[in-house]
């Protein structure tokens, strides 16, 4: 996990955005750690605040962050920051061209519908996901 992380920051750090073209990233994140969670958050967030347009995916255990009663684990506060996973990515949801989703099969898999997800959460379609993947100028899978 370590060398993702670093090839993640190496890749992110390489991200600028041209004032005349808006990059676009990717973000896949099916890790159930909230330290790793945390930190795809601190690079999608950084990425947006350069003016890329991040689209956040959210799958497997990584989905919970999505959920209005989600578990401590995406509650609690992480070091150096005291942030959450979940809290970082609300406010990630609140930026403009900011996209968060959980995958198509994470609500069928839990048995749960969406009205169980934050407001401003949506439930991806897996054709415009692999679109979005495809026309992406970075992306970051943790």
């Amino acid at each position: 996990m370590k060398k993702l992380l670093t090839a993640a920051a190496i890749s992110l750090a390489a991200f600028s955005v041209q004032a005349d073209e808006q990059k676009q990233l990717v973000t896949i994140l099916t890790d159930a750690e909230p330290q790793t969670q945390l930190m795809a958050m601190v690079l999608t967030m950084q990425a947006a605040k350069q003016g890329a347009a991040a689209h956040v995916l959210l799958c497997d255990s990584a989905g919970d962050l999505a959920l209005k009663d989600a578990p401590e684990s995406a509650t609690q506060g992480q070091p150096p920051k005291g942030m959450s996973p979940q809290g970082l990515m609300k406010k990630i949801i609140g930026m403009p061209n900011a996209k968060v989703e959980v995958c198509a099969i994470y609500l069928p898999a839990t048995g749960a519908e969406k009205d169980v997800l934050l407001d401003g959460i949506g439930v991806a379609k897996p054709g415009e996901m692999a679109a979005s993947v495809l026309a992406a100028d970075a992306s970051m899978s943790f």
